[in-house]
């Protein structure tokens, strides 16, 4: 069976995709009006300041303003207010209202993080793994997210279990792996919730069970995980830890390949040209393994050889017109940085 591992790069996304969410959290619950806000922070108020810096980072209440953003957050910072050290060092690392700067990012999330604030300590945990502001160091990586995980901080747990499922910083311990995937995994981390599938699938730090691995990803799949809803579909196909259902197996892959993740789109393209769970179709099994042999195939050879004889068995009109449908979903489709 053909597995799908979420790497630590998944935690990076989840840090760009988490910047803001203190600001969230900080203005979900009443507060001051914006010019009492305002003023608060004019005299000199850390927690005013932090929350108008937020406030500027997300458009409430105040026109969206980065620079300002980053001045208010600063004024905080300075006062050792970990949220807005924090906030400043999300800024950094992404460019928002000031240079884009990962050195300044690591300082400014190291401040908090020593503070026990555990975004920051997340944060800073990630820059360490991918070496980005300070030297690459898994065992820096490792103790940071280790802080930040005994605090309930899902990113990190699930991170922890990425370093111990690899041996990054600790000893490679597929158990240890396994606790920390279940503690971010039970918080709906659904990149915990895939990898702590691949162990059940594989029986590392837990008995082998496929129905278990089948229950874990399934709850990433519909959470929109493409890797997982791939996942599941071969369970489906191979009738894993469910039962054998083809057209549930196309079903799941459809959802990840219309994603754009390319395994999925050889897959759901192999199930047209043999008629597994949907109708045989040689037009579609050309799209969809074409789409998919943009991206990293292990099956890339064979991929190519089905696509190629799929095209054989068309006509010169449809095939154009299979082609065109191809570059124009390329075209609405634009390929995502890593």
């Amino acid at each position: 069976m053909r597995l799908r591992f979420i790497t630590i790069w998944a935690a990076l996304a989840l840090l760009a995709g988490a910047v803001g969410t203190s600001a969230q959290s900080a203005n979900s619950k009443p507060s001051l009006s914006i010019a009492a806000l305002k003023k608060q922070a004019a005299s000199g108020d850390a927690k005013a300041q932090f929350e108008l810096g937020m406030d500027y980072q997300n458009g409430l209440d105040v026109p969206l303003n980065y620079p300002q953003a980053a001045i208010w957050l600063r004024k905080a910072a300075e006062q050792r207010n970990a949220e807005a050290q924090n906030g400043l060092g999300d800024l950094y690392y992404m460019g928002w209202g000031v240079p884009q700067d990962y050195a300044q990012a690591a300082i400014w999330y190291r401040k908090a993080a020593e503070q026990g604030n555990a975004e920051a300590q997340f944060n800073l945990g990630l820059l360490y793994d991918n070496g980005l502001g300070v030297p690459l160091d898994y065992s820096q990586a490792a103790a940071w997210n280790s802080r930040a995980a005994e605090q309930g901080n899902a990113a990190a747990q699930f991170t922890l279990g990425v370093l111990y499922d690899k041996g990054h910083g600790v000893e490679q311990d597929f158990a240890h792996a396994a606790i920390w995937y279940r503690k971010a995994a039970e918080q709906g981390n659904e990149s915990a919730q895939q990898n702590l599938g691949v162990l059940y699938l594989n029986g590392e730090g837990v008995p082998q069970d496929f129905a278990q691995a089948a229950i874990w990803f399934r709850k990433a799949a519909e959470q929109g995980l493409p890797e997982a809803q791939t996942n599941l579909g071969v369970m489906y196909e191979e009738g894993r830890g469910v039962p054998h259902d083809s057209v549930l197996a196309a079903i799941w892959y459809r959802k990840a390949a219309e994603q754009g993740y390319a395994e999925a789109q050889a897959d759901l393209g192999f199930a047209y040209g043999k008629g597994h769970g949907v109708p045989q179709d040689y037009a579609e099994e050309y799209f969809w393994l074409d789409l998919g042999l943009s991206g990293q195939l292990p099956e890339r050879a064979d991929a190519e050889k089905v696509r190629n004889a799929a095209a054989s068995l068309l006509t010169p009109a449809i095939l154009s017109r299979v082609q065109e449908r191809a570059r124009k979903w390329f075209e609405d489709h634009p390929a995502k940085v890593p």
